[in-house]
């Protein structure tokens, strides 16, 4: 399996074997088993090996199709909502220099949270993917966007695109699981620094965007001895760069150019950051670790064939129902599914192919976990509080 930082992986290549996910020894059938062993999580689900080469097959003709209608109406797609996204900003932003009036103060920091949250989630996070690179369009390109965030680009695709994507839910592996502050598996360690999960996953959605920035040092890794001192300061100084430039914007120049309302403008722009944490929070945990969201473990992905590779997508993602605008202001992560399956298909296809995909896995058996946003997000709240405690406790 190979991919570069700005190349979204689509799954490995397949392999001689498919002993990628647990099975019993010399017998036709797969056992997908989640590791995690959370009661919550779907009853053992059986595939043949055909069945999921198959399942792999009918997928990539999705994808394939979905590529080759690419054109001028999802290019215009993506440059309206970064029109939009821009106006949003520059009204939101004009109306702060008149905060000290209650209405001017409200409307803007609503517009430049909607702003910030439309720049991080359908824009900047799906250009960084590379979906729109096919466009050709240097501005809109996956090697040149900066987002809105204090995590660098650069950083985010090795991450993001590279960890997450090639190695999703897998428990040691995707650092996404638990961000590095949070136990989010029955197969990490128990230790009394987890009686804390419900207070660090608070605080980790009030600052977010630090939150993803910080969890690539690897501090444990530090710790161990495993990963040197002088790689861990090349990163820090990278997000020290990024961060300062954002709490210069954001906390310095624009409450300055507003002169007397320097304060109103500094609580708008502090508000907006703090609302785009928070959402952006609880649609991507609620993407990952709700109720009927499989983990994994590393031996799982010895010798993964890509249909394999498919079917761990399907089975450790979870979808959130919602309408279009919603969908939206999700950056269309509310079809976590889809975009696991495809991260590097435009975004705005991800509902025209969600029935399919809800169909595959109703013919093939698998769980097509979705579900509420309210409803998910008690769930996920649910496995914070319970790994707070040891195996078993409640």
């Amino acid at each position: 399996m190979t991919a570069t930082l700005d190349t979204p992986v689509t799954g490995p290549e397949p392999g001689p074997e498919e002993t990628g996910l647990v099975r019993q020894p010399q017998r036709p059938v797969l056992e997908l088993v989640p590791s995690s062993r959370r009661e919550d999580v779907v009853a053992t689900t059986r595939l043949t090996a055909e069945q999921i080469e198959e399942l792999g097959r009918r997928l990539d003709a999705i994808r394939d199709r979905v590529l080759a209608e690419r054109g001028a109406s999802d290019a215009a797609y993506i440059r309206d909502v970064i029109r939009k996204q821009r106006a949003l900003e520059i009204g939101g932003r004009a109306l702060l220099f008149a905060g000290v009036l209650p209405p001017a103060w409200i409307a803007g920091t609503a517009m430049l949270s909607i702003a910030k949250i439309l720049e991080n989630m359908e824009i900047g996070h799906n250009v960084m993917h590379g979906q729109w690179d096919w466009m050709r369009d240097p501005k809109i390109h996956s090697s040149n966007w900066e987002w809105d965030n204090v995590s660098s680009s650069a950083e985010w695709k090795h991450s993001h695109n590279y960890l997450h994507h090639t190695y999703t839910n897998v428990v040691g592996k995707d650092r996404d699981v638990g961000y590095g502050i949070l136990r989010l598996s029955e197969e990490q360690r128990w230790t009394p620094y987890h009686l804390g999960n419900p207070l660090y996953n608070f605080l980790l959605s009030l600052f977010f965007e630090y939150g993803v920035a910080l969890h690539d040092l690897e501090v444990e890794k530090v710790v161990a001895g495993e990963k040197p001192w002088s790689r861990v300061w090349q990163q820090v100084k990278s997000i020290g760069r990024k961060a300062g430039r954002q709490i210069f914007k954001d906390y310095l120049a624009f409450p300055a150019l507003a002169g007397p309302f320097f304060l109103p403008v500094l609580a708008g722009n502090l508000t907006a950051n703090v609302v785009r944490n928070v959402w952006s929070h609880a649609v991507i945990f609620c993407g990952h670790f709700p109720a009927g969201a499989v983990q994994f473990d590393e031996e799982q992905l010895a010798d993964e064939s890509r249909g394999e590779w498919y079917v761990r997508q399907l089975l450790g993602s979870a979808n959130l129902d919602g309408g279009r605008f919603f969908h939206l202001m999700t950056g269309q992560l509310s079809f976590q599914i889809e975009h696991h399956l495809f991260p590097d298909l435009p975004s705005n296809r991800y509902a025209e192919i969600a029935p399919e995909v809800r169909s595959l896995c109703e013919e093939y058996g698998l769980e097509y976990t979705s579900g509420p946003l309210w409803k998910q997000y008690l769930q996920v709240l649910g496995t914070i509080n319970r790994l707070a405690l040891p195996n078993g406790k409640r």
